[in-house]
């Protein structure tokens, strides 16, 4: 009976493709299939690129698996879709083959992955499943901004920004610091409470940060009616 193989889930940091582990890189030398996220339009995730410096196809000893994800909240469609997506992995788990599923940042911090290894459990429980944490965006944002995140006994709050202004407004008076992810979509409306708040200062804006592409902003004030990123981030420290 073959055995089956093993379903890694490796952060491969916000960008920078120095922010892996050793341990990350380990087994992404020795895993026969590296799995990433396929964007359909044909460019390359961080993930991916960061996972192509690290091993080499050419070779022959690695299998390259793109897998397009369902942008779409019609959970039929979803379903049908992940559930293929999985099936697709565990074809090569079955096989014997370890499977490295690389993701930006934390595998187990709003990451794709999660729902891969809730869908794989449910599917196939016996698959064994080893997660190795990764440096995440806002991590990368404070080594970027020289900015303790927090001290003491200071408390932080690590919030996907919304519409909900009364949300978001509790959200920073009750915590010494705020990190708002994927702020971009709702930037003008945070931006306004900061004002409301007077905490426009204590505010900083990353996108893509520690990539090539990264864009950093500590006057905030300029930012009113910029069009940024998908992935951009701010920090609010109050004290």
């Amino acid at each position: 009976m073959t055995k089956i193989g093993t379903l890694y889930g490796l952060g491969v940091g916000p960008g920078d493709p120095e922010l892996i582990t050793v341990k990350a890189f380990r087994l992404l030398q020795q895993t026969p299939v590296i799995a990433y996220p396929k964007k359909r339009m044909g460019s390359k995730s961080y993930a991916h690129q960061i996972a192509e410096m690290y091993v080499q196809p050419a070779a022959g000893n690695k299998e390259m698996l793109g897998l397009v994800f369902p942008m779409t909240r019609d959970p039929e469609i979803l379903e049908r879709e992940w559930n293929n997506t999985v099936e697709l992995v565990w074809e090569r788990l079955s096989e014997g083959k370890d499977v490295a599923f690389v993701t930006e940042g934390d595998p187990m911090f709003y990451s794709t992955f999660i729902h891969m290894m809730r869908v794989m459990q449910e599917e196939h429980p016996e698959v064994p499943i080893v997660t190795v944490p990764g440096v995440s965006s806002f991590l990368g944002a404070a080594s970027r901004f020289n900015l303790p995140l927090a001290d003491g006994d200071e408390q932080i709050g690590i919030i996907p920004a919304t519409e909900d202004k009364e949300a978001m407004r509790r959200a920073i008076e009750s915590h010494d610091c705020v990190i708002f992810l994927k702020v971009a979509k709702v930037l003008p409306m945070i931006i306004g409470l900061l004002k409301e708040m007077n905490l426009v200062d204590k505010a900083a804006v990353a996108t893509k940060v520690t990539s090539s592409e990264e864009m950093v902003w500590t006057d905030v004030w300029e930012l009113e009616r910029a069009e940024l990123s998908y992935l951009t981030l701010m920090v609010v420290k109050k004290s």
